[in-house]
């Protein structure tokens, strides 16, 4: 009873990879695994580990789901983890009011499982560390945030429970809309070197503006373009007109450097790094 069957592991147009960052209890790790298996997805990253994929605990409540500790990429930077990915999707608890609300804009598990059903891309799915979450730093370096409807009286979840909530609503899209059959459309996402060309050319644009909320208007920009999952061909004309009316905003500043400073392109500021041995 509870043995893991041979049966084969059911299939996703995208390929979802859970990333947990700064982890610090072995028992939490363990079961993250058991409820990724649970609910057929294998891939996991963690970022700065603060405790073994080895650990006696982490292996007892993994149970049958041992391999996904095993195979587990190790990384030291969010940045590295993400580097690889067309989508990249943070968690939170923390709903922000007021004047903060356009930097705090969430979706819901099932409405993510909905945009994400069709895509052809890697996506990762990243959680913060248990009792702290992800930094304001880290939310800003995702395409989209997702929160779990929980009571506003105490909204914050296990990091078990959390990422159990969130694979159990992408299996039941899954299931319920059988996208793991042959034949379904796909959409592709974008390539992770243009998504992050995308993202350089949307702040540039933001910072070429005359405003006092620059990081406030990229931050728009990005979450309203991102939500919209665009493909490559789509992202490359917004970024030809991102980069024409930066040089236009140059230009009309009467910013003596602007012509030497002119570009035709948006050229990535780092490259995709492969992951570290734990």
């Amino acid at each position: 009873m509870g043995d893991r069957l041979d049966v084969p592991l059911p299939k996703s147009i995208y390929q979802l990879d859970i990333v947990l960052v700064g982890i610090t209890h072995p028992g939490n790790l363990g079961a993250v695994c058991r409820a990724m298996l649970n609910h057929g997805f294998t891939r996991l990253s963690l970022v700065n580990p603060q405790c073994s994929v080895d650990d006696e605990e982490a292996r007892n409540r993994a149970k049958h789901s041992g391999h996904i500790l095993q195979n587990a990429r190790v990384f030291s930077s969010l940045e590295d983890a993400i580097s690889d990915s067309s989508l990249v999707v943070g968690t939170s608890g923390k709903r922000e009011i007021g004047s903060k609300v356009l930097k705090r804009h969430f979706v819901l598990p099932w409405e993510f499982a909905e945009r994400i059903r069709d895509l052809d891309g890697n996506v990762a799915l990243i959680f913060g560390e248990e009792g702290m979450g992800l930094s304001s730093d880290e939310l800003e370096m995702c395409d989209i945030l997702l929160t779990l409807p929980t009571w506003e009286g105490y909204p914050i979840a296990n990091l078990s429970q959390a990422v159990g909530h969130c694979v159990y609503e992408l299996h039941r899209d899954r299931i319920l809309h059988g996208s793991s059959i042959l034949g379904v459309e796909k959409k592709r996402a974008m390539t992770p070197n243009i998504r992050q060309i995308l993202k350089q050319a949307i702040h540039e644009f933001a910072h070429s503006l005359d405003s006092e909320k620059k990081e406030l208007i990229a931050d728009v920009y990005d979450r309203v373009i991102m939500r919209g999952l665009p493909i490559d061909s789509e992202a490359e004309r917004m970024i030809g007109s991102l980069v024409q009316a930066t040089t236009a905003l140059q230009k009309t500043s009467e910013d003596d450097d602007w012509m030497r400073k002119r570009r035709k392109r948006v050229t990535p500021s780092n490259k995709p790094k492969t992951s570290e041995s734990p």
